[in-house]
């Protein structure tokens, strides 16, 4: 028997390279995986080639009605959801905090926080109602610190964290247990399309200049991510809740090693 025999799993943000990593880990280890994603064509491409054990459902998380709909039709379709892995997030674009508009800040925020807010509030009854669950939300590094150019980014991940903890005090009477992973950085397309704006930019060696400050001297594999997420949602980590774990290869412990 493998580690999610007979499970249900529910992943936001499907289609990106985290999102669709998990879900392939996921299935794998036995799980049916409900892909949410606002990317329709991308969704349905990335459901058929995991096969016959992940389904689409399209989701704007940002959105209470949308997000509210996704969950109710995976229950009908699985009768439980017993995994939530929360995963949606967007960056915006890198900038000074005066020049940072509301309406580009208040959609970050809208994905990134609110996201998970509703995610959270629409998977408590499910998980309550069948006595209990596994919830994983993805965070950051930049949930922990600041990073200049980035404070909505920033902002928005933080929140998460305070999400998390509350939603693991409220819950662990009855048995639902919420952390969060704090990656950074990741070989993601994200990152490339952050990588993309230093190139613009004449900096061209931006890869080689974000992995210097990494101790183990490159980026995460989405892989190496999606193995740690399925952990937390598994019965190995039966006694983890409110928990913020780092995959970071060292960034938050501090400055690596000055070779040469």
């Amino acid at each position: 028997m493998t580690r999610f025999s007979g499970k249900v799993a529910l992943v936001t943000g499907a289609v990106g390279g985290i999102g669709e990593e998990t879900c392939r880990r996921l299935i794998n280890d036995g799980a049916n995986v409900a892909l949410l994603d606002i990317n329709s064509d991308a969704l349905q491409r990335t459901a058929q080639a995991l096969g016959s054990s992940a389904r689409a459902h399209y989701c704007d998380v940002s959105d209470e009605t949308s997000v509210a709909m996704a969950i109710a039709e995976v229950v009908k379709q699985y009768g439980r959801i017993d995994i939530g892995v929360l995963n949606a997030g967007i960056s915006g674009k890198r900038q000074s905090f005066q020049d940072v508009d509301v309406a580009a800040f208040d959609k970050i925020l809208s994905v990134n926080t609110r996201g998970v807010f509703l995610g959270l509030k629409h998977l408590y009854p499910v998980m309550s109602g069948q006595g209990g669950g596994a919830i994983v939300v993805t965070a950051s590094t930049e949930a922990l610190r600041g990073n200049a150019g980035l404070g909505a980014y920033v902002a928005s991940k933080h929140a998460v964290i305070g999400l998390v903890k509350t939603a693991a005090l409220e819950w662990a009477g009855e048995n639902i247990r919420v952390n969060c992973i704090n990656p950074c950085p990741v070989d993601t397309p994200m990152l490339r399309a952050i990588e993309q704006e230093f190139i613009d930019k004449g900096i061209s060696d931006v890869r080689q200049r974000y992995t210097a400050r990494i101790p183990q001297q490159r980026y995460a594999t989405t892989a190496e991510v999606a193995s740690f997420i399925a952990f937390l949602a598994s019965d190995e980590a039966s006694f983890s809740t409110g928990g913020t774990y780092l995959v970071d290869g060292g960034v938050m412990a501090g400055a690596p090693l000055v070779r040469g």
